[in-house]
């Protein structure tokens, strides 16, 4: 085993495990910690496949950034002790979600199979094939570690998914503002 895999599973472990915990972790500061520490460990997977770019972004974007974001919008929630107690879930809605989850993956299944989007043993690429869902071989764009080509790509191909990302965080962060707000009793009076 070279020190290229072994680092490989270390931070692999080390996000699987961070992604875990904070699932299963009461207190949503610590549940944030541990997602900054999957994310970090994501950029250190980033490293090992040598997109660098990338794994600055991750750290500084994701773990730093959008983290910060979380961890003000939890203060600002003022989570007590009682926060944590955990609720019993039904059986009827652990049912329910369990077959959503397989209606959904089913559908993906299906729509990514008539869009030529699975991989077979056959053939010899996993990237789509033009001929069925892509309308030119154009719009695929090549897998490049280069900034200028990443770029591109954000600006032109994934523009609509980046401004959409944007505006879904600012009406979480507005609606998290607006909801963490305490009336003053004196505006009840007037």
């Amino acid at each position: 085993m070279s020190a290229v895999d072994f680092l490989f599973w270390v931070f692999a472990v080390l996000s699987v495990g961070g992604g875990l915990s904070m699932v299963f972790s009461k207190h949503p500061v610590s549940a944030a910690m541990f997602m900054i520490v999957s994310l970090v460990a994501i950029a250190a997977l980033f490293v090992l496949l040598d997109a660098f770019f990338l794994a600055v972004l991750q750290v500084l974007v994701y773990a730093g950034a959008v983290m910060v974001l979380f961890l003000f919008i939890i203060m600002l929630l003022d989570v007590g002790p009682n926060a944590a107690k955990q609720k019993i879930v039904h059986w009827k809605v652990g049912i329910l979600g369990l077959l959503s989850s397989i209606s959904l993956v089913f559908v993906l299944f299906l729509l990514g199979g008539e869009a030529g989007y699975i991989w077979s043993p056959d053939s010899e690429s996993p990237w789509p094939d033009p001929k069925l869902g892509v309308s030119s071989a154009e719009d695929i764009l090549p897998f490049s570690t280069n900034v200028s080509s990443f770029g591109y790509g954000l600006m032109t191909k994934y523009m609509l998914p980046v401004q959409i990302s944007g505006f879904m965080l600012l009406a979480a962060m507005i609606g998290v503002i607006i909801l963490s707000k305490k009336s003053d009793p004196r505006e009840n009076d007037s």
